[in-house]
């Protein structure tokens, strides 16, 4: 079987990739029967020579290949027919934007296995970025709240050579006595959670974080049920929670009273109460000053986020009295850091981290015959249809949604 590792064609340009040249070195090393090559790229965080010096040859032609490996959507002009393709698709949730994708790949016959629904039997995601993004999130939102403050200078993640580099900056600052809420338990959370105890913030109770006051920086990381409460008064679990959340209310304003920086590192489901409203922000007991949005559900469950932000401009301000997006160097204003790409600047630590779960979880499946359904459960298409699991974008594919 021979893999292609696929130049990125998107833009804005994604410097990341799915193996490394020593990622795709041990590949070749546990499957030797594998043939793998991989396609010329100037923007890719590895250089052609790192591959070729690896023992890999680099082209410009996969057309033999059987599997084609990348990181974002292909451009419909550079897909292949009839090959299997890997890469975040973007249109589990009927994305408008990429609808014509979906369109084009059934076309030409390309079996699709997105990233995004790579899972264990019990549904448990094993493939992402999520670690990278709450790493960057959380450094971004340091960084705003030095320029807003204008206290301290930190250079952009995008600018560091690697995630050491990114926390030597940030352990060089002196922050002032604030309050910082994490919220989620995912991988996005538990990087983040990364960033702060590498900075050697002290991590506090829920019940410290709400009533008392501290001279040194302090954070505490919630979970559902700590900023959520059945409208019946019961407490009950999680699971009650993600099955029935329109029993719940949101308890997150106790929360917002005492905080000045909230880190957004939730997964937030349909149906889910927001976290704080538009008329929330507004109230004179409303504190925070400062959210990384490393979540980014557009006018979601986080009032302030209006819209995600980019690499290049990555802050803005939203005015809690008018609800629009003003300046964040404006008085009063909300500094909203809400980037949707965020391991994107941290391109070299994220595909190294990638590469080691594509490896474990997903290649051994197509030398051992798919035997524990990692394949199975990840194909979104297959000889021109959707396959049962996805049925369920039919009417999306047909433009009929």
């Amino acid at each position: 079987m021979k893999f292609g590792i696929i130049k990125e064609r998107k833009n804005p340009p994604d410097r990341r990739v799915v193996f490394s040249p020593q990622k795709l070195q041990e590949f070749q090393q546990q499957f030797p029967r594998a043939i793998i090559v991989v396609e010329s790229s100037d923007i890719r965080v590895f250089s052609d020579d790192a591959y070729a010096k690896a023992g890999f040859e680099i082209t410009k032609d996969l057309s033999d290949c059987d599997v084609l490996i990348g990181v974002k959507e292909v451009p419909i002009a550079a897909l292949i027919p009839n090959k299997k393709y890997f890469f975040f698709s973007h249109t589990i949730k009927k994305q408008p934007y990429n609808r014509d994708l979906l369109k084009a790949m059934l076309e030409k016959n390309i079996t699709l296995y997105d990233h995004e629904v790579i899972t264990d039997t019990r549904g448990n995601r094993l493939i992402g970025f999520g670690r990278y993004a709450g790493l960057v999130g959380a450094y971004n939102g340091f960084r705003a709240l030095g320029l807003k403050e204008q206290t301290f200078s930190l250079p952009k993640a995008e600018n560091l050579a690697d995630l050491p580099a990114l926390i030597d900056q940030l352990n060089a600052i002196k922050l002032p006595a604030i309050k910082i809420l994490l919220t989620g338990t995912g991988k996005v959370a538990k990087g983040a959670k990364e960033i702060l105890d590498a900075m050697h913030i002290k991590s506090v109770s829920i019940s410290d974080y709400l009533t008392t006051s501290f001279n040194e920086p302090v954070y505490c990381k919630i979970d559902v049920l700590d900023y959520n409460k059945r409208i019946d008064g019961q407490v009950l679990t999680n699971r009650d929670f993600y099955n029935n959340p329109s029993a719940y209310v949101s308890n997150f304003m106790r929360f917002a009273k005492v905080t000045d920086y909230f880190i957004a590192g939730h997964f937030f489901g349909d149906g889910s109460p927001y976290l704080f409203t538009r008329e929330d922000a507004k109230s004179n007991h409303f504190n925070i000053r400062l959210v990384a949005d490393i979540s980014c559900d557009i006018n979601g469950p986080v009032a302030s986020t209006l819209r995600a932000s980019t690499i290049a401009d990555p802050i803005y301000g939203y005015d809690p009295e008018t609800s629009e997006e003003v300046a964040y160097t404006s008085p009063g204003a909300i500094t909203v850091m809400a980037v949707d790409n965020l391991p994107c600047e941290l391109p070299k630590d994220a595909s190294d981290g990638f590469g080691d779960l594509f490896l474990t979880h997903v290649i051994p499946a197509f030398f051992n015959g798919d035997k524990d359904g990692i394949l199975a459960r990840a194909a979104m298409t297959n000889e021109q249809q959707l396959t049962p699991r996805y049925e369920y974008l039919q009417g999306y594919v047909d433009g009929e949604e």
